[in-house]
């Protein structure tokens, strides 16, 4: 189905993906407990903490982001490598309050960010006609580490003191990723694309700079759609603690059930890959929060450990669906040559909506806030990004020169 090169664009996008988790918000948030004991300050001081550094980090990928239309992937790639360990280590070293918003914003900046713009970018540049289905297996590697990791860093937690397990995440990026770097995408240019024939198609759509792009009332409620994944699931990541302690679950059930939103993840990204190819992800981008929503309603009902692995289950479907939708989106409706720029503005727009859910579930959880009156303002908005961008559905399409 893949060429050669293809094929090595596709697994290089896997493995950054995979690698962008130790800036994730599932990630970080296991070592939650551990840094809060640390440092002694409250869940909603975490959360002021967290969602400050996150933002910061949003406003600096803008502009660094933007970077990798006008440099070599190679090149782009290694600069990310570099900065991803270096703040891997760093974070290791966190000994106070100020020290903790360093190690966040770096660890966002360089994980969630970076990691994951550089991707997503490079493969949706690349690809135009089997665009989805590269996407979903590229997405496959956060998918994976979201399956493994959080029960593997529960377990290693038991006998490797929290900072060790930073520092050995450090070496192991330096070493990894610029061998897969040089080995997958030296090759890969600016103009380099999947079918030379395809040039000419791309060519009739519109390509729109991202300060155009801006002045386009559909960018705003399309964002608000996208964003409602991003902020939900990371503050039911970031306090996981809180909702396992609300719902009286045992410490092992939401790492447990972070397999089931995995699975449910990756079969999602399969379908969803062939099904953008098929219909296009305007059509499909309306569908993309309902199982999100339901998981709120699963939330806000049941208290059941079980109910853990069907909350997490939904939210792994729409995972599934946003994480491919986020990135092909945009390049359908505006075109690929300012892809980087546009994607640079649309991922710290995601981070920045991280941002905004952690401190929202912190200030509501420190005002007494259960995480049923939570789900239920979660829901709320669910439900009205749905309508509005039912409203403009037929409105989606890209423009043809």
């Amino acid at each position: 189905m893949f060429k050669s090169l293809s094929l090595k664009v596709i697994i290089f996008g896997f493995i950054f993906t995979f690698f962008s988790s130790f800036g994730q918000s599932f990630f970080l948030g296991m070592f939650n407990s551990s840094i809060r004991e640390a440092l002694s300050i409250s869940h909603g001081q975490f959360g002021s903490i967290y969602a400050s550094a996150t933002l910061l980090s949003s406003i600096v990928l803008v502009w660094i982001g933007k970077k990798i239309d006008d440099i070599n992937i190679f090149k782009f790639a290694s600069y990310v490598i570099i900065f991803l360990s270096v703040s891997c280590f760093i974070f290791s070293k966190i000994s106070s309050v100020i020290f903790l918003f360093i190690g966040i914003f770096l660890m966002r900046l360089a994980g969630q960010g970076l990691t994951t713009h550089t991707a997503t970018t490079t493969i949706s540049r690349f690809f135009e006609k089997n665009r989805g289905r590269a996407l979903s297996i590229g997405w496959l590697g956060l998918s994976l580490a979201e399956f493994i990791l959080p029960v593997l860093i529960v377990f290693l937690l038991t006998f490797i003191e929290w900072r060790n397990l930073w520092v050995s995440i450090s070496i192991l990026v330096i070493i990894i990723l610029p061998i897969v770097t040089y080995t997958l995408v030296r090759e890969v240019k600016l103009d380099t694309r999947e079918d030379s024939n395809n040039i000419k198609s791309l060519k009739e759509i519109r390509q729109w700079k991202r300060i155009e792009v801006l002045k386009d009332y559909r960018f705003y409620i399309i964002c608000m759609t996208m964003l409602a994944m991003p902020w939900i699931a990371t503050g039911s990541f970031v306090y996981q603690s809180f909702i396992t302690t609300s719902k009286g679950w045992g410490p092992y059930i939401i790492a447990q059930s972070f397999m089931v939103y995995s699975i449910f993840s990756v079969i999602t990204l399969f379908v969803s890959g062939f099904l953008i190819d098929k219909f296009t992800s305007r059509k499909l981008l309306i569908y993309m929060n309902v199982p999100l929503f339901f998981a709120t309603i699963v939330l806000f009902y049941f208290d059941s450990p079980i109910s853990s692995f069907f909350f997490l289950g939904l939210v792994g479907i729409s995972n599934g669906l946003a994480n491919v939708l986020g990135s092909s989106t945009w390049a359908e409706i505006y075109g690929v040559k300012f892809i980087g720029s546009i994607k640079a503005l649309t991922t710290a727009l995601m981070v920045f909506s991280t941002a905004f859910g952690t401190a929202l579930f912190g200030i509501l959880i420190d005002i007494n806030f259960t995480i049923e009156q939570i789900a239920i303002v979660s829901g709320a908005y669910i439900l009205l990004s749905i309508i509005l961008l039912y409203l403009v559905r037929n409105k989606l399409n890209p423009t043809y020169i």
